[in-house]
């Protein structure tokens, strides 16, 4: 059986640890070429050395995703290497505790902290979309899946700046589907629920059970399981799937 991405390439943004790692690490076994690109030089260059060790092909890159100069030369590296850009998974994110404001309400979280979540969480988003989809239109289409998060799909307390910025990712991933569909350039997001990554460690550290105790299927996940989905979404069989965010969450959102 053909793999799903043979012959293909892959960007990912945030692929050093978690999610990020476990998507390049599919990317590759499904047969793409994988740009690892992270804030963290030594992490994007483990996750490459993974792939080659499993017989795969990847390159690492880093850079602040916050920063236009320096996602457009992640882009344009990527595309260097390998000469197009057919999946690019923008992934790059961080939690309320990376910004000083663990467990604050709305009214507690200073200006400082709520920009830089934004920035991150959703500014970077659009930054790479906005040097990623040119390159695929030039080529003829592409496929790119933003992580969002269950908080995109409703509210969590003590999460105020990155309820904002995934529920704004998720209008930007709708709008840039239906804007460039004509190019053939598919635009989704993926909404996991609690995942264990090194994001969330702290998280589960204080809370496991009770975060295991409200999800229906009664754990976490793993980051593997959000990989799974984001390779289907940039496979050619998902070439109808544009504008969607798909919870992966154990039932989280169901209830």
């Amino acid at each position: 059986m053909t793999s799903m991405l043979e012959g293909k390439t892959a960007l990912v943004t945030g692929g050093g640890n978690g999610i990020g790692r476990a998507a390049a690490l599919a990317f590759a076994r499904e047969g793409a070429r994988v740009a690892v690109a992270d804030y963290e030089a030594e992490a994007a260059s483990a996750t490459v050395a993974l792939i080659n060790q499993a017989g795969g092909q990847a390159i690492s890159l880093s850079g602040d995703v916050t920063d236009a100069a320096q996602v457009k030369a992640i882009v344009d590296a990527a595309v260097a290497a390998y000469g197009r850009l057919d999946c690019a998974f923008n992934n790059a994110g961080i939690a309320p505790h990376q910004v000083d404001a663990a467990g604050l309400f709305t009214t507690d979280w200073s200006e400082a902290s709520f920009d830089r979540m934004i920035a991150v969480n959703l500014k970077s988003v659009w930054l790479c979309l906005k040097y990623e989809i040119p390159v695929m239109q030039a080529q003829g289409g592409g496929a790119i899946v933003n992580t969002a998060s269950i908080a995109g799909l409703i509210g969590l307390k003590n999460a105020t700046a990155y309820v904002a910025a995934k529920h704004g990712m998720i209008g930007l991933t709708k709008t840039a589907a239906m804007e460039y569909a004509e190019d053939n350039v598919r635009v989704n997001a993926v909404c996991p629920g609690f995942i264990r990554t090194r994001m969330t460690a702290k998280t589960l550290e204080q809370r496991e059970d009770q975060i295991a105790g409200r999800t229906p299927m009664g754990r976490v996940g793993n980051p593997e399981e959000i990989a799974e989905m984001v390779v289907w979404l940039c496979s050619d069989r998902a070439s109808y799937v544009t504008g969607a965010a798909y919870a992966v969450d154990g039932g989280w959102t169901a209830m």
